[in-house]
């Protein structure tokens, strides 16, 4: 059986994976997050929430 996963499913995977990435590398400061990834504070908020992306209290 073929699984076939939808092009959405695929960039939204990618664009959390991303996000996650960004905030390691940043300590978890969100505004440096967003400057890294090219997107403002207000869009990786939205994102973050709504991918359900854990932020680490305090950066660590």
């Amino acid at each position: 059986m073929i699984i076939m996963i939808s092009l959405k499913s695929r960039i939204e995977a990618y664009e959390k994976d991303a996000i996650k990435k960004a905030l390691d590398e940043c300590s978890y400061i969100m505004a440096q997050a967003a400057k890294k990834l090219g997107i403002t504070e207000r869009v990786i908020g939205y994102k973050i929430k709504k991918y359900g992306i854990e932020i680490r209290k305090g950066g660590y």
